[in-house]
């Protein structure tokens, strides 16, 4: 998965593709605001499992009855190797194990009050968050996060023009008012 998939995915360049994740996505966290996690999973898993099954004796039956010999409906599905390789557990486990040691420092920085700037912007950013926890919790966020990232870069795309146009107005705006 690179970066173009990514980009194609959420500029809607595949509108099925898109159109799966975006909604599969959003109706995951819609059914967590009703139910918990596990319910969720287990349902999901449910589903699965019951459209399988069905498959699986419907294909059974089409073989009885025209007398083929196709075999397992999911044989190519079932002769694919699914096992993680070491070296890509080692990769991606490098990855998050140097991005939490570099997140570790930053807080320690912060919370100790190396740069006093820094810190006082950061104690700002949490006063905030307690305003934002206050009014949506993290379900809501994430679902506001979703639709925000699956819509506004196909409404930048399309008006991209006046977009800029009200951004450098608004700019000015802030510097003539820091100016002051």
């Amino acid at each position: 998965m690179d970066a173009k998939w990514v980009v194609d995915l959420l500029y809607w360049r595949d509108v099925k593709t898109t159109g799966v994740v975006f909604g599969a996505s959003l109706l995951l966290l819609l059914s967590l605001m009703a139910c918990s996690i596990v319910s969720v999973f287990s349902y999901i898993g449910l589903a699965l499992l019951s459209v399988t099954i069905c498959f699986r004796i419907y294909k059974g039956i089409l073989q009885a009855i025209q007398k083929s010999d196709e075999g397992h409906p999911f044989k190519q599905y079932l002769d694919q190797d699914v096992a993680l390789s070491d070296e890509m557990v080692h990769k991606y486990s490098d990855i998050v194990l140097a991005k939490l040691n570099k997140t570790i420092i930053e807080l320690r920085r912060l919370f100790l009050v190396e740069d006093l700037v820094d810190s006082i912007k950061f104690a700002v950013l949490m006063w905030i968050l307690t305003y934002v926890g206050a009014l949506f919790n993290g379900l809501t966020l994430l679902i506001l996060a979703l639709i925000g990232v699956f819509s506004c870069p196909i409404v930048y795309e399309k008006h991209q023009a006046q977009i800029d146009h009200y951004v450098a107005l608004v700019n000015n705006q802030v510097k003539g008012v820091v100016g002051k």
